[in-house]
């Protein structure tokens, strides 16, 4: 036989190549499974007939072996929900995460959760990252990994504190009061949040979660601030940075919200030159110069120290020819501020960027006051001028500028946003970005030095919390020295796989625009950094013998400690003696406290102690990459000069149905324990259903939910519940573990579709691997709908129902659908655990206490691929495709077949199926779901006027293409004159209302 010699001669075959070539002449080209194999046939798994035309007559009925399960076909409203706590009870979905890490594995997967705040509810961002993070955990446990995985939250900070302290404010409350009743509420907000997390079925030991506030976190985390100051990362300065007015406290970089709506007053005003530099004094009739610039932010003008210049660029100074003012300002930007003032500038002298050096201008609003014209390379010539009024304490490129030249950085902004004594009595006490503005403006206005006011709509920084814009002020604050970290973090990030590729090209960029970190934070609920102050010089004391020791209090008291305990206790004797200080009655205890990001950014030092401070993965939305991703890589960089990830999973984030971000004004929020219980305008989906959408959506874009993708959802599993129900049902009576067929004695068929479930398996084992959920939802679909139902299933149903219930060649087919189940069911429960639990609660062959996720991932078998099978089954189905086509719209089991094939390789592949010249009841009449067929090497020379005739071929690639056969076939296509049997439905009888021989034999057993 030929698949012995194949066998012997490689034992390996190369994998099909035929798409391509295959089946030439062909009405339907041949593939694994083509969608002509479905043609008059009825794929029907939950269906209870023998044949696509009906059930058999009473007579026969109860010899017919149908599917029977107690697997219900469709679960809605709240017998869905029951079902799916019991599930979760029956089951121990409670103890999965302990369970698993108390086996002893070789191999852990870490996938560290960066913590939702503890502000509010839950919501579909919780449910798209969690059910994500979850579907990927579940599946490492049951690959057998040992997955550490510790759900987490982020308790400090600003909103925690507003939310919890409501219209109160902090007005006459203590700091131990604040702390008190912001801890109150995230501890009500965490309860809410990790009841829908476990209602979701995320795996996870829900009593053993971490928590920022608690004292052993706080003290990890300063042992990371302790090292990092040591280092010289963590530094105190008065330098400016992004305050929030409507917050009163400094803010990070990732605390703002850019409004690109934002509408400034934004103005052009002279500086009049009262020293020429030199090159511009040596020319005539340019003694009245003034230096023209534009901001659109007029307040930050008292604060004026500098005018700053291009030094590549070229200046002009020109005349206005409606008033004869002279101007200066960047040759390129002329013709636009022409324009803008509607009147024509004449160029009277040229001068290059150095040519500047040595002017000095008048203050527009402080009559005694002088500032240089400096070079600068943060000039730009986009808009404005090319000449950049410069306020060191009101902007950061400013600032730079300050520091080069020594100019003063003076500070006329108080923490509400109001101009201070230092600004003047005219502008004391005014809001800097309301009144301040006026008065600025018309201040500019009374000294002639206002050329234009416009309306400019830009981008300007809001605070994250309050949507209120920021100001720029200098403050003494404390500071990361992330420019000292970016090229380290830089080379840590290129050994970290990135998903999408995308989001580290957006890490990157964020790294090079930050050049420091503001950590201090000037309020209550908070990690307080460990600092004392002098009471008379203001010097911090802070070093690693005091650190330590409050790391250690707090480890055994929690922060409160910071306000609880005399500073006696907090700077003993011994830690003064070490650190080299005076007497504890010099110093006072700091106020501020840590930022939150700089909180949640140590999580790893935390948390991953068993994994090496190392994880596998991080996945969060995209907002993270400034934020946690950020912050995490920088501290871990400072500390260990590692990532603390292997690989970043970043995603999308959840929007209404219309594409529409979610806002209660909107109305379009979707709140996901609706959707799992039901509520207005929703049915109950079920915690599977959200499960579902999440898996299927395409995670790198914005992920869209509402009705259509619930109803959608919940439409695809429903399909996946008839293809198990009819698995299980066709499965009633066998017992795997006494009925199971080698291999090796099974049908052709059945052995080809357990080498296509282990192919099967394969693919969906790597969609997994890769957090492509979506991927493995699409190859399941595509193994259910094309291999199965429009293949598998519509060829065997006779072998299944009618055959003796013990039959080689039934129970050759329940092994597969076995498998099949086994295989199915345990690719789906990482999305669908619910499911899953509930379908190997029905299934044969283990023990009625064991569950899906304690037994492990899909066991596929290399022994299912056998060299020659694939030939084999996609030959026979090349000439049933032919055959097919030949009759299009007929039923193919009223027709008997002719296969002539010369003799050669091809012959011998169809022989292996049908070794008798003519027969009703081969494997190749089985594919064929024909009366007969005859297997010959050339068609009859006495064929039937009425017969059809076909011609096909069929290249067989054996052995890499070390055996290539294009082998020619002609088929003959006839009406049977056989007759229906009355039980099988199969035109095998030899007349009308007679059994077949099979049936016959059958009932005459069975009576």
């Amino acid at each position: 036989m030929l698949l012995c010699r194949v066998s012997a001669a490689s034992h390996a075959l190369a994998r099909w190549t035929r798409r391509s070539q295959r089946a030439v002449g062909l009405l339907h080209p041949a593939r694994p499974f083509s969608s002509s194999r479905c043609h008059g046939v009825s794929s029907g798994e939950g269906s209870a007939q023998p044949s696509e035309t009906g059930s058999a007559p009473g007579l026969y009925r109860d010899t017919v072996l149908l599917p029977r399960t107690e697997f219900p076909m469709k679960l809605t409203g709240q017998k869905l929900l029951d079902r799916e706590l019991q599930i979760q009870q029956m089951c121990g979905f409670a103890d999965l995460y302990s369970w698993q890490r108390e086996r002893k594995v070789k191999k852990e997967f870490c996938l560290h959760d960066g913590p939702p705040y503890a502000n509010g509810d839950p919501h579909v961002g919780h449910a798209l990252n969690k059910i994500l993070k979850d579907i990927r955990n579940r599946f490492e446990m049951l690959r057998g990994r040992q997955v550490h995985y510790i759900p987490g939250w982020d308790c400090h900070g600003l909103p925690i504190e507003l939310k919890a302290l409501g219209e109160l404010g902090t007005s006459g409350l203590t700091p131990l009061q604040i702390r008190q009743k912001a801890r109150e509420f995230a501890d009500g907000a965490i309860a809410r949040q990790r009841a829908s997390f476990q209602r979701w079925g995320v795996m996870a030991d829900w009593d053993k979660c971490y928590y920022t506030y608690d004292g052993a976190y706080e003290a990890a985390q300063l042992k990371v601030f302790q090292e990092m100051h040591t280092k010289g990362f963590i530094y105190q300065d008065y330098k400016p940075i992004f305050w929030s007015p409507s917050s009163k406290t400094a803010l990070a970089e990732a605390e703002l919200e850019y409004n690109p709506e934002h509408v400034s007053r934004a103005i052009y005003a002279t500086f009049p030159l009262i020293t020429l530099p030199p090159k511009m004094a040596s020319e005539e009739g340019l003694e009245n110069v003034s230096v023209l610039v534009w901001t659109t932010q007029p307040w930050t003008l008292p604060a004026n120290e500098a005018v700053c210049y291009m030094p590549n660029a070229q200046y002009s100074v020109v005349k206005r020819a409606d008033n004869s003012q002279l101007l200066l300002l960047a040759s390129e930007r002329t013709a636009s501020v022409a324009a803008l003032l509607g009147t024509e500038l004449e160029s009277v002298g040229t001068f290059t960027g150095p040519q500047l050096e040595g002017g000095i201008c008048k203050h527009p609003t402080i009559s005694d006051k002088e500032v240089p014209l400096l070079p600068a390379n943060h000039v730009t010539m986009g808009k404005g001028t090319g000449l950049v009024h410069t306020a060191p304490a009101h902007g950061m490129d400013d600032y730079s500028v300050a520091s080069q030249f020594k100019l003063s950085v003076e500070c006329m902004v108080d923490e509400d946003g109001k101009f201070t004594e230092a600004a003047g009595p005219e502008l004391q006490n005014l809001s800097v970005m309301i009144e301040g503005t006026d008065k600025v403006i018309s201040m500019l206005k009374e000294s002639g030095a206002l050329v234009k006011e416009e309306h400019c709509v830009h981008s300007y920084p809001y605070d994250w919390r309050t949507k209120q814009p920021v100001v720029i002020r200098p403050s003494k604050q404390w500071f990361i020295n992330t420019a000292s970290l970016k090229d380290k973090a830089k080379e840590a990030l290129q050994k970290v796989r990135v998903l999408p590729e995308s989001a580290k090209s957006s890490l990157l960029a964020m790294l090079d625009r930050r050049t420091y970190w503001c950590i201090s934070r000037q309020r209550s609920w908070g990690v307080p950094i460990p600092v004392f102050y002098h009471k008379e010089t203001g010097e911090p004391l802070m070093n690693k013998h005091t650190v330590t020791h409050i790391a250690k209090l707090f480890e055994e008291k929690g922060s409160d400690c910071w306000w609880e305990l005399p500073i006696e206790t907090l700077l003993p004797p011994e830690v003064l003696k070490k650190s080299k200080a005076g007497p504890v009655s010099d110093y006072v205890r700091g106020e501020d406290v840590l930022d939150i990001w700089f909180d949640s950014g140590t999580s790893w030092a935390a948390v991953l102690e068993e994994s090496d401070s190392k994880a596998d993965a991080y996945v969060e939305g995209k907002d993270q990459i400034g934020g946690w991703f950020l912050s995490s890589l920088l501290t871990s960089v400072a500390v260990g000069n590692k990532a603390p990830y292997k690989s970043l999973v970043v995603h999308g984030f959840a929007v209404s149905e219309k594409g529409e971000k979610m806002s209660k004004s909107l109305g379009n929020v979707v709140d996901p324990d609706v959707v799992i219980n039901g509520g207005k305008d929703l049915p109950a989906y079920g915690a599977d259903v959200l499960r579902w959408w999440v898996a299927e959506s395409n995670i790198f874009s914005e992920i869209q939910i509402g009705p259509t993708a619930l109803n959608s959802a919940r439409e695809s599993i429903s399909k996946l519940r008839n293809t198990l129900k009819f698995l299980l049902g066709n499965l009633h009576g066998f017992d795997p573990v006494s009925q199971t067929v080698d291999s090796k004695e099974m049908h052709f068929i059945d052995q080809y579709m357990l080498h296509l479930l282990r192919e099967f398996s394969m693919k969906v084992t790597d969609a997994y691997s890769e957090f492509d959920a979506g991927r493995a939802i699409r190859v399941l679909q595509a193994f259910i709908t094309r291999d199965l139902s429009s293949f598998y299933f519509s060829i065997i149903k006779d072998r299944l129902y009618c055959d003796p219930e013990n039959s080689l060649g039934r129970r050759s087919c329940q092994t597969v659908l076995e498998e099949v189940l086994d295989g199915v069911t345990r690719s789906i429960s990482p999305i669908l655990p619910h499911l899953a639990e509930e379908v190997y609660l029905h299934a044969p062959g283990h023990d009625k206490e064991e569950t899906l996720f304690r037994s492990g991932w899909i066991k596929s078998s290399s022994v299912w691929r056998r060299p020659g099978l694939e030939e084999v089954v996609e030959g026979a189905c090349a000439i049933r495709d032919s055959f097919l086509s030949s009759i299009p719209g007929k039923n193919a089991a009223q027709y008997d077949l002719t296969v002539a094939i010369e003799p050669g390789l091809l012959f011998e592949l169809m022989e292996s199926l049908q070794e008798e010249p003519t027969s009703t009841s081969s494997q190749l009449a089985e594919l064929m779901m024909t009366a007969r067929v005859t297997l010959t090497s050339e068609l009859p020379r006495d064929l039937p006027p009425d017969a059809v005739l076909s011609h096909g071929s069929f290249l067989i690639n054996l052995e890499g293409g070390v055996i290539r056969e294009d082998s020619p076939y002609s088929i003959a296509v006839v009406p049977t004159s056989a007759a229906r049997c009355p039980r099988c439905r199969r035109y095998t009888a030899e007349e009308a209302d007679c059994l077949c021989p099979r049936c016959q034999a059958i009932v005459s057993q069975a009576h």
